[in-house]
């Protein structure tokens, strides 16, 4: 089971952390990827870590803003997300891939568990 929190309302420039919590799964094993689906748009990868964090990958629309990052430890996985823009409102997902993938991509029909979403709105 995955479930993301941390969404909100928040103003053009702002910031927002958003988690992952992963239960059921040992993390370790999992590649995970973050999502997001704005209205009428197709869904569409944010970033993703690899199964250790060593590989990271983001959108162009995203790179150098956001963030993600991993805690094993806590089966936790985080997307920090910071001078945030009007065209990042959407709903965020996280998903966990296939286990044991050497490495992750942004691609969402690779992803097996996906979590319920939480609602981002950038707006003044």
């Amino acid at each position: 089971q995955l479930v993301e929190s941390g969404g909100g309302l928040v103003q053009p420039g702002g910031s927002l952390r958003l988690s992952c919590a992963v239960s059921g799964l040992n993390l370790e094993h999992y590649a995970i990827g973050w999502f997001r689906q704005a209205p009428g748009k197709e869904r569409e990868g944010v970033s993703c870590s690899s199964r250790s964090g060593g590989h990271t990958d983001y959108a162009d629309s995203v790179q150098g803003r956001f963030t993600i990052a991993r805690d094993n430890a806590k089966n936790t996985v985080y997307l920090q997300m910071s001078s945030l823009k009007p065209e990042d409102t959407a709903v965020y997902y996280c998903a966990a891939d296939a286990p044991f993938q050497p490495t992750c991509k942004l691609i969402p029909r690779n992803y097996v568990y996906w979590g319920q979403g939480t609602q981002v709105t950038v707006s003044s």
